[in-house]
């Protein structure tokens, strides 16, 4: 071991990756040649190739990293400076179930910050960690595009609208005991090893899972239906201090309106119960 004059130990090296067993590394080698052979580059099937390994601990691994080094012609430093880029390479085993709860601005003050506290709090891990069954990893996310159904939870990637505290308990107590559940849109839950592998860019062999499909809500497709010429009945919300009425019926918006994603002000989500609040008022009410 080297110490320094001061006395500080700098440790032994790291030695090298220990590599795949034979049988593991004959059947991942066919899966990355198949990717390799989508690109004119080869460079390029990294990301793939990473979800790859990933689909075999459920995490990248430096034996993982070695493998997509030898197989692309890099050195380990280049695959690990892109393995530790990316948010979806995970650096450390995880669960079967990812279980994101998103705390961007929508969420958040629509209940997202309470879902995620109170999963802390239910399931005895903090951001990132684990479940002692190795069930559920926990962690807060960044926007999932889909706010008009805040707070939106994830699973897999799967998209768990409209949540509540209550109802984000019984879904990671589902998952642990082994229950079925279904995603609000899109294809059914598989484990995370199942999802990377969808994710390198092979099939989706589960029967049904490929028709399965979701879409945006009405407030994330005005903006769609207005660039194609659709000018159906909107409901504008005036801007503070207009005198309009909050309740006139729905028109079509003039040039000097203001088009809302939201029709009209709500209660506040029944996910965040210590915070109670009735449609918002005009100021000075």
């Amino acid at each position: 071991m080297t110490t320094t004059p001061e006395g500080v130990s700098l440790g032994m090296p790291q030695l090298p990756a220990p590599d795949y067993p034979d049988d593991v590394r004959a059947r991942l080698e066919a899966d990355a040649r198949e990717i390799i052979a989508r690109y004119p580059d080869s460079r390029s099937a990294l990301l793939p190739l990473l979800h790859l390994v990933q689909s075999e601990e459920g995490h990248v691994t430096r034996t993982g990293q070695r493998f997509c080094a030898e197989m692309l012609d890099l050195t380990t430093a280049e695959v690990t400076a892109v393995a530790t880029f990316y948010s979806m390479y995970r650096r450390k085993p995880s669960g079967d179930y990812q279980v994101g709860v998103c705390t961007n601005t929508l969420c958040a003050v629509m209940g997202g910050d309470a879902i995620f506290e109170s999963l802390q709090d239910h399931l005895g891990v903090g951001n990132g960690e684990t479940t002692g069954d190795g069930k559920v990893t926990l962690e807060h996310i960044e926007c999932n595009a889909a706010c008009d159904f805040a707070p939106v939870v994830m699973v897999n990637w799967e998209f768990f609208d409209n949540q509540t505290v209550a109802s984000a308990k019984r879904l990671v107590d589902d998952l642990r005991a082994g229950t079925q559940v279904e995603p609000t849109r899109g294809a059914p839950l598989c484990t995370f090893k199942d999802t990377a592998r969808i994710l390198a860019g092979f099939p989706d062999e589960r029967e049904g899972a490929v028709e399965a499909s979701g879409g945006a809500g009405p407030a994330s497709l005005i903006g769609l239906r207005l660039a194609k010429g659709e000018t159906g009945p909107a409901r504008v919300v005036h801007p503070r201090g207009s005198g309009a009425p909050q309740d006139e019926p729905p028109h079509d918006p003039s040039p000097s309106e203001h088009l809302s994603s939201h029709d009209a002000p709500q209660d506040t989500s029944a996910s965040d119960p210590s915070h109670p609040a009735g449609p918002a008022a005009e100021e000075g009410e």
